[in-house]
């Protein structure tokens, strides 16, 4: 299992009260270069526009940042975790991503989901419809953006989203395109769109609902005639590290319940080293190839190269794996 940074942009408030926009994006910056140094697989960072909920403190924008992160890395890979498809038209975005990929040298995965956070929604003009829109809406701007990285030209007639002849060039550099993770664990919907068109998955829940997710993608993965190996399976979870798991769960925010589903105390990355170590290997055995890390001290560079240096290990391509 490979092991990944979440970046803090804002979204948690990570800058609040924080005077000074330049050394805010700095940290940022900072913590980046430190997972290329360090043996992280990805940094991802969160595309919203607003904090949750919505308050005057500092929130980068997801793309423009990536592009800065892309030019100051040379290992790690980049990432949003993840972009709401409402937020941009698709071929637009395929454009983007194109052009990203570029920027990093191939190192970019393209993160895509159904959308999530109304206040942002209409906060920014968008609409927010019902989930069964939203859900049509990625599916629809999933076959686009496929079709815009693999395609001379693409025309496609949805009912959400229509292009007619559009070109992309450059692609982007990796060979067939840039990986399309499709994040979500809607288990009618959004893991059956993952079987057709998606390179990649993230369902954000404890390691045991995690076991039970992935065997309902494998069945749509063989209903589709799709090997359940070609999906690149991740999930998320949030780290803090103390003397004792009881003073580790002591801190757990109290906005915890509305981003990780259940007791996140009781299967996060919480508690000491020995335990830490321990859930990190029950989320392996899940069948997560590639965890995503938050920091609950996400602004401190120190955090992310201790952690490293406890649970990293290089492996024979090159890259690092956790190590039990």
């Amino acid at each position: 299992m490979k092991i990944s940074l979440y970046l803090p942009t804002g979204l948690g408030h990570e800058f609040a009260g924080h005077p000074d926009p330049v050394a805010a994006f700095e940290t940022i910056v900072e913590l980046a270069r430190t997972a290329d140094e360090s043996g992280y697989e990805t940094v991802w960072a969160p595309d919203h526009f607003v904090t949750l909920p919505p308050t005057p403190a500092y929130m980068f924008e997801c793309w423009t940042t990536l592009a800065a992160l892309a030019r100051e890395t040379h290992r790690v890979r980049i990432g949003q975790m993840v972009t709401g498809v409402s937020y941009r038209n698709p071929a637009v975005q395929a454009k983007m991503a194109s052009t990203l990929d570029v920027l990093s040298g191939g190192r970019f995965t393209f993160g895509i989901g159904a959308g999530w956070y109304e206040a942002e929604y209409l906060s920014y003009g968008y609409d927010f419809p019902a989930a069964p829109e939203r859900l049509a809406r990625l599916k629809e701007a999933a076959q686009i953006i496929r079709s815009m990285w693999t395609e001379p030209t693409t025309t496609f007639e949805g009912r959400y989203y229509q292009v007619r002849d559009a070109i992309n060039e450059p692609k982007g550099v990796q060979a067939p395109h840039p990986p399309m993770m499709i994040a979500g664990s809607g288990e009618k919907v959004t893991l059956r769109t993952v079987a057709e068109l998606g390179d990649a998955c993230n369902i954000q829940t404890s390691p045991q609902e995690f076991e039970r997710k992935d065997a309902i993608l494998r069945r749509h993965c063989e209903e589709v005639g799709r090997p359940h190996e070609e999906i690149h399976r991740t999930s998320t979870s949030y780290c803090i590290i103390a003397d004792s798991d009881e003073e580790a769960s002591a801190q757990v925010p109290p906005w915890a319940p509305a981003v990780f589903p259940g007791d996140l105390a009781s299967y996060g990355l919480i508690g000491t080293l020995e335990t830490i170590r321990g859930r990190l290997a029950a989320y392996e055995d899940a069948g997560v190839q590639e965890l995503l890390v938050s920091f609950h001290d996400c602004l401190d560079p120190e955090r992310v190269r201790q952690f490293a240096a406890e649970f990293l290990s290089p492996a024979v391509d090159g890259s690092y794996v956790f190590k039990r």
